[in-house]
């Protein structure tokens, strides 16, 4: 299963059961400058790198949820925001399938 199937599949249960949930989508967005080149635009001041693609709260509580093909590794940035989650009171999951999201009883 490709990463996004993955992400399309755990965002379909979650909406399922009710939770609030959604995508998020940090590629960077490519322009065209003066000289006619695509250049990517730099992120804004207060983004963060290794945001997790999907983001829940559920009974008051933050879930990052970075999904991952079955081969996938985490970038260092995903690993420093998770144990940044982590130490913030969240919940960090790295997500292979529905099975790890639904282990946290989700």
């Amino acid at each position: 299963m490709s990463e996004s199937d993955i992400q399309a599949s755990i965002l379909d249960y979650l909406r399922l059961r009710g939770h609030f949930c959604f995508r998020v989508n940090q590629i960077p967005a490519t322009v065209i400058d003066k000289h006619g080149q695509r250049q990517f635009r730099a992120f804004g001041k207060y983004a963060m790198k290794g945001v997790p693609d999907i983001v829940l709260i559920h009974d008051g509580k933050f879930y990052g949820i970075e999904c991952k093909s079955e081969t996938g590794k985490l970038s260092e940035d995903q690993v420093a925001f998770g144990r940044r989650c982590v130490k913030a009171g969240g919940e960090y999951i790295v997500a292979r399938s529905i099975d790890d999201v639904q282990q946290k009883g989700l």
